[in-house]
């Protein structure tokens, strides 16, 4: 009896271990999965944080060297820069530009002036020197300025081909006055291809492919760099809506590329010319209800001095193609000339009602 008892308390004991053992196990496999757990979690929100810092990083580092190559421009000079001056950026054309090259600028017309107009440039350093503006377009409102400083920084050149609505973009220039010389605003893309009618003194102009953005602009950021999330200038800033909030506007940059690149490695830029002047589809609704075509460019003036006057083109055609390469807008056939010489023989494609006939001209100088 005694032995019969005590082998089922040896048999009970062996179940409890066994018990013990399984409950052990099962505790120290769900610590397991949950340690794992834990360290994965710690291990991803990690990396998040790394690469949220990365990025704040690198962003600091791109705007940092695009704001080095941002200038002041004035027309006059040591006439004090303060903002608290009533209308101090009118009366001391104060402006913005950016060093797209050794010795060379990029700001606006309005804010630099015409061809051989003297202005003077101040660097991040608070460093100034005289300029002189080598080339300017009042229809674009773009004008290059040539210093004399060397070892300068220089801007990375974007393509305003490629961006879309949406795209994050900053600006940087001086809003009211050196005090808040190159302010950094932020923004989006909100628009390309804008075409903006103005109005002054009884003259209507357009401006065409204007890129729009709601990175504040305000009327010092004039001639400062438009640029992408990789540094990149896109654009150079031009004009605000004043009835309206967050509407701004740039031209894109790939239009005075083949200046630049002319000026950077021949030392100067004889613009060519083709002498007509006309619209893009995006501007015909300024101008007519009755006009409609699909491509091109309407022909609205001929130069009576320039090239195409005698050549049997026609006020109303439209200019389909030059060189074979399909042009549709304004700002495209503009570039195209840039690079190409004075002298050069271009081919145009035109259409006239129903005809297409083809025109051969050789590029002539402004």
């Amino acid at each position: 009896m005694y032995h019969v008892e005590r082998e089922n308390n040896n048999i009970f004991l062996l179940l409890m271990i066994i018990a013990l053992v399984v409950l052990f196990t099962i505790l120290a496999y769900t610590l397991f999965l949950d340690s794992n757990k834990y360290q994965y979690t710690e291990k991803v929100v990690g990396t998040k944080i790394y690469n949220e810092n990365e990025n704040n990083n690198n962003l600091d580092e791109i705007l940092n060297n695009t704001i080095e190559c941002t200038v002041g421009i004035s027309k006059i000079k040591n006439a004090g820069s303060t903002i608290f001056l009533e209308n101090s950026t009118e009366n001391l054309g104060l402006g913005s530009g950016v060093i797209v090259s050794q010795g060379y600028i990029l700001t606006n017309q309005h804010v630099a002036g015409d061809k051989y107009s003297p202005c003077y440039v101040t660097m991040q350093n608070g460093v100034t020197d005289t300029g002189v503006v080598v080339w300017s377009s009042e229809d674009l409102d773009l004008a290059i300025i040539k210093i004399n400083m060397k070892d300068l920084p220089e801007a990375k050149m974007g393509d305003s081909e490629n961006i879309k609505i949406g795209n994050t973009v900053y600006a940087i220039g001086n809003p009211v006055g050196y005090e808040l010389q190159r302010t950094v605003t932020s923004g989006i893309i909100s628009g390309i291809d804008r075409t903006i009618k103005l109005e002054e003194e009884n003259k209507k102009t357009y401006m065409e492919g204007l890129i729009q953005t709601d990175a504040t602009i305000n009327q010092g950021n004039s001639g400062g760099p438009l640029i992408n999330q990789n540094g990149e200038v896109i654009g150079i800033t031009t004009i605000k809506i004043d009835d309206a909030e967050g509407i701004g506007f740039a031209i894109p940059i790939n239009i005075v590329k083949p200046i630049i690149k002319k000026l950077t490695e021949k030392g100067e830029f004889i613009e060519p010319y083709l002498g007509i002047y006309g619209y893009d589809k995006q501007a015909i609704p300024y101008l007519s209800t009755n006009l409609n075509f699909d491509m091109g460019i309407y022909i609205e003036e001929i130069d009576a001095t320039g090239p195409l006057y005698n050549s049997g083109l026609m006020k109303g055609d439209i200019l389909e193609k030059i060189d074979d390469m399909q042009i549709e807008s304004m700002n495209k056939l503009k570039e195209y000339i840039f690079s190409k010489n004075v002298g050069d023989n271009v081919k145009l494609t035109i259409k006239r009602k129903k005809e297409i006939f083809e025109i051969n001209v050789i590029l002539g100088k402004t």
